[in-house]
This record gives structure tokens, C-alpha cells and sequence, in this order.
């Protein structure tokens, strides 16, 4: 699959099925260095239709002036959005490790129909953690992931491992391994952007 699509901007997030996280699926997006602000087009869709997100942000990147443009956008005053999204925000891999342990308690609370997830494996490569800790702070994340998935939940998780020169990104490695569906973005001559698979695991019955 290589589908185009119109440049990441607010009129972008309305155009191409390509901005639908499947559910029943753990899809991992990467290759651009700002895929985690990516991370914001597929949320009109899902908002719009009155389902809730729980977004665990990693990278530090999420951007309520961005969802609140989107509602506008569309007609809606911005609360109308923002109350169908929680955010939780991890400064360090281990915050981070910790959310994702903690996210089934979270949709207990808040039953989201999207989850979220930036900045893994990237915010293991910090070099002020050790290997074998940021090691170990990783596989427990991994373990997190494989609790969350639901047949009703969509779990996007945005990377950006790839801009970074270390060891660690074996990490990434094992993180698509996991993952249901694996698509690489990058950007084009023309601002555009293409999305192309490079796993794809066949869908089961819900």
C-alpha cells in the first residue's frame, strides 16, 4: 500500500482514509522526524464521531491549540473536543513504562475508543540511563502494550526512533515485531506525504 496525501496541515486531518487507526489493532507509524505531531491528524475523525481518546505523550508534543483550530475547523467550539481527550504526558522512560502499565486502570475511568502513544521506543535512548536499565523500563512497556490491546480499542503508537544514531534502536526493532501493522511516512518533493506498509498482519474477527 503507498497512498498520498495532502501536506500535514489542519485540512489534511479530513482527507484520506489513511488518517483511521483500525481497531482491534497495534498499528506503530514512523520515518518523518515529527511523526508524533502526526500523531494529532487522526483525531478530528474519531472526536467528531463522539468516541474519546486517551493520548500518553512521550514526546511532549501534544497540542491543545492544534485540537481546538481542529473544532473550530469543523463548526464546534474547542470544549467540545477537549473533553473526549485525556492526556498524560512522561518526561523520562520509566514515566512513561509506568503509564503504560497503567493505562488499563486509566480506560476503566475514561472508556476510550483510541489510545495514543508517542515517543516509544525513542525516550529509551536517553543516554543518561543505563542499558540494562532503559532495557528493562522497555520490555515492561512492551508488556503494557500487550495488556491494553482490546478488540475495541485502536492503539497507534508514533516514532521517531529512526532520527536517532544509537544501539538502543533495536528497541524499535522489537517494538514492530509486536506491533499488528507497521507504516512508514515520509514526506515528499511536492510537501506531501505518503504512507507505505511494511507489515500488515491479516485482521481477525472482532
Amino acid at each position: 500500500m503507498n497512498e498520498t496525501l495532502a501536506p500535514a496541515s489542519a485540512s489534511a486531518s479530513s482527507n484520506g482514509s489513511a488518517w483511521i487507526l483500525p481497531t482491534n489493532r497495534l498499528t506503530v507509524f514512523y520515518g518523518t522526524s515529527d511523526t508524533a505531531r502526526l500523531a494529532h491528524y487522526f483525531l478530528p475523525r474519531v472526536l467528531l464521531a463522539g468516541k474519546q481518546v486517551l493520548y500518553l505523550d512521550g514526546a511532549n508534543r501534544f497540542d491543545p491549540l492544534l485540537i481546538a483550530r481542529f473544532a473550530r475547523h469543523r463548526g464546534l467550539a474547542p470544549a467540545e473536543f477537549n473533553r473526549r481527550i485525556r492526556v498524560a504526558r512522561a518526561f523520562t522512560c520509566f514515566q512513561l513504562t509506568e503509564l503504560l502499565l497503567r493505562a488499563p486502570k486509566f480506560l476503566r475511568a475514561f472508556p476510550a475508543d483510541v489510545l495514543i502513544v508517542t515517543a516509544v521506543p525513542d525516550l529509551y535512548f536517553d543516554e543518561d540511563v543505563r542499558e540494562r536499565e532503559a532495557c528493562t523500563s522497555f520490555e515492561r512497556a512492551l508488556e503494557g502494550l500487550r495488556q491494553i490491546a482490546c478488540p475495541e480499542l485502536a492503539i497507534g503508537v508514533f516514532s521517531d526512533a529512526l532520527s536517532f544514531q544509537t544501539p538502543r534502536r533495536k528497541f524499535f526493532q522489537k517494538l514492530t515485531a509486536h506491533a499488528d501493522s507497521v507504516l512508514r511516512i515520509e514526506a515528499q518533493a511536492d510537501n506531501r506525504l505518503t504512507f507505505q506498509s511494511v507489515k500488515e498482519r491479516p485482521q481477525l474477527p472482532s
